[in-house]
């Protein structure tokens, strides 16, 4: 994403969610707890802008996503979407499905690392905006629904059927994507779904803790390791090789590379500067 701005301003308010910045951190919540935090298409086109916003701030260099209330997210409100989708004819669903799209790869895209705090139902669309994250913080509360299947749609939603195998196995994943049981926060660590299992009530402060501890790490060092991570998926060995040559090239001729040249000779902390 680049940092070029034309004549728009940055968006001061965002009506479908609550968002603060602290320290480097950007930290977004859901905030729909009577509905358990079900998403909109104001909250998806909210998200899907934010996140571009939030790409072009050199500011930013880390972000939790958490919701508010007794649960993390239960996926597309039932009235406000699937109820206002039945009405729509094949152009208007087709630009929902992009939209909501959008948002997931605005989540893989975003140059600083994502880090999904759960607690509570995370179903659906709330699944997939976890599963998108770079790191998964749950607590033993958290259970985890692909439901698509049990509304007679595809498991394949939002890039699930893309990222839920490279994550848990193909296995796993077939089992979660076509039965959309729940998964419950030790069967969640035991696949792989989860980077880590908090105590109960704690994974929104160890979220916060790490995306501090990423905030004032190497930025631009994250960024392109996040960035390689996403995009060498699909490639070759040999493709992979030489884009992690090229990488590294630029890196090394970087600010931070020397300051921990420095900081090491010197017997000291590195300053990151992200550059």
């Amino acid at each position: 994403m680049s940092p070029f701005l034309g004549s728009a301003a940055g968006t001061e308010r965002w009506r479908h969610l609550r968002v603060t910045r602290q320290d480097g951190v950007a930290t977004v919540t859901l905030d729909r707890p009577e509905k358990l935090n079900a998403l909109t298409f104001g909250a998806y086109a909210d998200l899907r802008d934010l996140l571009a916003e939030l790409s072009r701030e050199r500011s930013v260099r880390a972000l939790v996503l958490g919701g508010e209330g007794r649960g993390f997210c239960s996926g597309g409100d039932v009235d406000e979407i699937i109820g206002a989708t039945l009405a729509m004819d094949p152009a208007q669903l087709l630009d929902f499905n992009r939209m909501t799209g959008q948002v997931v790869r605005a989540v893989r895209e975003a140059p600083f690392p994502v880090i999904a705090a759960v607690h509570g139902v995370a179903a659906g669309a709330g699944a997939v905006l976890a599963l998108a994250a770079d790191f998964r913080i749950a607590d033993p509360t958290a259970r985890f629904a692909f439901l698509f299947t049990r509304v007679g749609l595809s498991g394949g939603d939002m890039g699930a059927a893309y990222l839920l195998p490279r994550v848990v196995g193909l296995g796993h994943a077939t089992r979660l994507l076509m039965l959309g049981e729940p998964v419950r926060a030790a069967e969640a660590e035991r696949i792989g779904l989860l980077s880590e299992l908090t105590e109960e009530g704690k994974a929104e402060a160890r979220a916060r803790e790490l995306a501090e501890q990423l905030a004032a790490g190497p930025a631009l060092a994250y960024a392109q390791t996040k960035a390689l991570l996403t995009a060498e998926l699909d490639m070759p060995m040999a493709a992979a090789v030489e884009l992690d040559a090229n990488t590294q090239a630029l890196l090394m001729h970087g600010r931070d590379y020397a300051e921990f040249h420095a900081a090491f000779t010197a017997k000291r902390a590195p300053r990151w500067t992200g550059r």
